[in-house]
């Protein structure tokens, strides 16, 4: 039997492991991937420390949902063919039930885990992947695709869904522009008018958020609700996305939002929101989104291979693993960090 190394999960709260596992076997309807990069997510943080029980899953499971490679194999009919570069969507999907197969497929209800969380993920040598949830790559590098499967989706279906709010003259607010905040930016520059304001403690994240559209730049300490009110004349932000998602930012969420707009708790940071008359604005939307469709992978690769986006990326060896974790859960990453397995 063919092995390979991956990264994995043995038991909560115990460090993860470098094993070595099964080449995995493709079903009749899946691709056998060499993976060439894989994003790391603050996700995978949660699961480094989590106690049992926090999470569902089964372990030990091989971590990495952001995947991206070389197709090795192939089922005759698929629309990817032995040597393409794919990125991987999140999932699996069961592609049946009702929010599936109304395009709504991370809405999946019959999904408990997935890939790198509960199922063995990306950091390893191969990963077997459904053939429609991989979308082929023209010109792009993998490496910079990795990233794309999740915090690229990620932030471009809250934008997405927060766009008819941005009519004319109007501002979205955007919270924490690491990563997803950055590609947040770049979607709002391309598919509305509005004006951005972007938040952050991080001066140099300011700076990249500037220079990727942001209209006006606010330090943390100086985004006060007050503050907020007196650039949009009173009124508040038609959009806000909170990329954070600590009870800080999500009362300044709140707070800075108007009547008619839409809040999006992206970062899952561990606060809480109080909802009731008088603490929401009148007829604002409040929503968490959970990650982004295939369709939103094909959409924002589609904007890569147009050149469209600027994907920043700190690139790490397998070797380097829980240091490129430490950093991530330190926040000193320059943008998205991926590791590079080919």
């Amino acid at each position: 039997m063919e092995t390979m190394t991956a990264f994995r999960l043995v038991g909560w709260q115990r460090p993860p492991e470098v094993q070595e596992v099964p080449v995995p076997m493709p079903g009749p309807d899946d691709l056998l991937v060499e993976v060439a990069a894989v994003g790391l997510c603050h996700t995978d943080v949660h699961f480094l420390h989590a106690a049992e029980g926090a999470f569902p899953y089964p372990v030990p499971f091989t971590l990495g949902h952001e995947i991206a490679g070389r197709v090795v194999s192939a089922p005759q009919a698929a629309r990817v063919a032995v040597g393409d570069t794919v990125a991987v969507a999140l999932g699996p999907r069961c592609w049946r039930c009702l929010p599936c197969v109304r395009g709504e497929d991370n809405n999946c209800v019959a999904r408990t885990s997935g890939r790198g969380w509960g199922q063995d993920g990306g950091l390893a040598r191969y990963v077997a992947v459904p053939a429609n949830e991989a979308v082929r790559l023209q010109s792009l590098d993998p490496v910079l695709a990795a990233p794309l499967t999740d915090a690229g989706v990620t932030a471009y279906h809250a934008v997405r869904r927060v766009a008819p709010k941005l009519r004319g003259a109007s501002t979205a607010l955007v919270i924490g522009v690491g990563g997803l905040g950055g590609f947040a930016v770049q979607y709002l520059r391309q598919l509305t008018s509005c004006r951005i304001i972007a938040i952050d403690s991080s001066p140099a994240k300011l700076a990249r958020a500037q220079a990727l559209g942001a209209d006006v730049v606010l330090a943390a300490s100086d985004a006060s609700a007050a503050a907020l009110r007196e650039l949009t004349h009173g009124y508040g932000a038609e959009a806000v996305l909170d990329f954070v998602g600590v009870d800080v930012t999500i009362g300044l969420a709140l707070a800075s939002a108007r009547a008619g707009g839409a809040i999006a708790i992206v970062g899952a940071g561990g606060g809480t929101a109080s909802i009731g008359w008088g603490l929401l604005p009148n007829n604002c939307d409040l929503f968490i989104p959970l990650g982004g469709t295939t369709a939103d992978l094909h959409d924002v690769v589609a904007m890569a291979e147009a050149g469209r986006l600027q994907i920043d990326i700190e690139r790490f060896t397998f070797d380097q693993l829980p240091d490129a974790y430490g950093r991530v859960e330190a926040g000193t990453v320059a943008g998205r960090a991926v590791v590079t397995l080919a």
